[in-house]
């Protein structure tokens, strides 16, 4: 659009409690914008909400043509090609069915109660250490962890090593090519590792699962395997730690702190629900590459294209949502927001991730009520150059 050179993408965020400021502008004057990406190739970045959800469902944007030779691509590093967040219908639903089971609202309620024991237990540990502590170190990080080692099988001890690989995996502009492509094959040379004792002594698990899936049915490769664990271990506690990290910070900052979980007259699961509206766990979802010539809001997108869809933005379109910046979980089109996604890519663990949210929330909120920020608002920072924004750290009292 004129009057707009090509950005660099991910745009700078100044604030670990905002959206990147240049969103406003994008939406109101160039809804579709031209980016440099962090690979060096050229894309398009779309920040209004009805247009991110046209992107998100429209299979003209597609996720497996992001690994095909001659892609745009968004990093040196991209995703590994043959696993959830690189493939489209039918192969994505083939692999989305073998584990969806695991995700289901009765499989979710069965967990709640260990869920909860581990939260208990986390918020004992940070009663022992003090008044004060970090948060995010302390709670945010191990409870969602321990939830995903427990569903897939992995070594909760495992859970620092595994983070290190994760955040270098979901990588923008914090670490080298060299440093996410050793990452990444330090976590498939520790998931090969983990299937082969899986195979040798399986569990209740869904690891387990994915091995029998292979070795006795062949519906899977073993490259699937290794592939599907290691999508659903790195998305399956970023995200949920980010968020869990970031909507502390928002309650707190709220009136009535972390007590608003409980007292607000719209219910915990609004509250819930506004969160994850307010606290993007990202600037964009995963990178499509266009299959056709096509247009958005105007703008022609040739073949071949990469797009990144901003549900960071969408989340703060006022056109959706009327004072996008302020929390307010009585805003009745709260569940329209765009965090798990939209279409046949709907995030798998949506319903995992509100009940993890929820208990967290309310086992600190009933636990440590007059939990606080030990200090100002303004000193709390958010890592940059990743996929999943999450805090450095969040320090509080009580």
């Amino acid at each position: 659009m004129p009057g707009f050179e090509p950005l660099r993408y991910p745009l700078p965020r100044t604030s670990a409690t905002e959206p990147p400021a240049g969103y406003d502008e994008l939406r109101a004057r160039c809804p579709v914008a031209r980016v440099v990406l962090p690979s060096g190739d050229d894309g398009y970045l779309v920040s209004r909400y009805e247009d991110v959800r046209t992107v998100l469902s429209d299979p003209v944007f597609s996720r497996a043509a992001t690994v095909r030779a001659g892609a745009p691509r968004l990093t040196a590093q991209p995703f590994e090609a043959g696993g959830l967040f690189t493939l489209d219908p039918p192969e994505h639903t083939r692999l989305r069915a073998l584990v969806a089971a695991e995700f289901t609202p009765r499989r979710v309620r069965a967990l709640e109660p260990g869920i909860e024991r581990v939260a208990h237990g986390l918020v004992d540990d940070l009663e022992r250490g003090g008044p004060g502590a970090d948060l995010i170190r302390g709670y945010a990080f191990p409870l969602p962890a321990w939830v995903i080692c427990e569903l897939l099988g992995v070594p909760y001890g495992e859970r620092e090593r595994f983070r290190a690989w994760s955040e270098a995996l979901l990588s923008l502009t914090a670490h080298s090519p060299e440093q996410m492509r050793a990452a990444r094959d330090a976590l498939l040379a520790f998931l090969h590792a983990l299937v082969e004792d899986k195979r040798r002594r399986p569990g209740d698990d869904l690891l387990s699962a994915l091995v029998q899936a292979r070795d006795e049915q062949g519906s899977l490769s073993h490259r699937e395997v290794l592939t599907m664990a290691m999508t659903l271990l790195v998305a399956g506690h970023e995200t949920t730690s980010s968020v869990i990290g970031t909507s502390v910070l928002t309650l707190l900052r709220a009136p009535e702190g972390i007590a608003a979980l409980d007292t607000h007259p719209a219910g915990p699961a609004a509250v819930v629900e506004e969160l994850l509206r307010h606290n993007p766990i990202g600037d964009g979802g995963p990178l499509r590459v266009t299959l056709a010539e096509t247009e958005v809001a105007g703008t022609r997108i040739p073949a071949n294209s990469a797009v990144i869809a901003s549900i960071c933005s969408a989340g703060r379109d006022a056109a959706v949502f009327p004072e996008p910046g302020a929390f307010d979980p009585g805003r009745p089109e709260v569940r329209a927001h765009l965090a798990f996604g939209h279409g046949v890519h709907y995030c798998l663990g949506a319903s995992l991730a509100r009940a993890e949210l929820t208990i967290a929330l309310r086992v600190l909120a009933r636990r440590l009520p007059g939990l606080r920020l030990a200090v100002p608002p303004e000193e709390i920072r958010m890592h940059t150059g990743l996929l999943v924004n999450h805090l450095v750290e969040l320090p509080v009292t009580w």
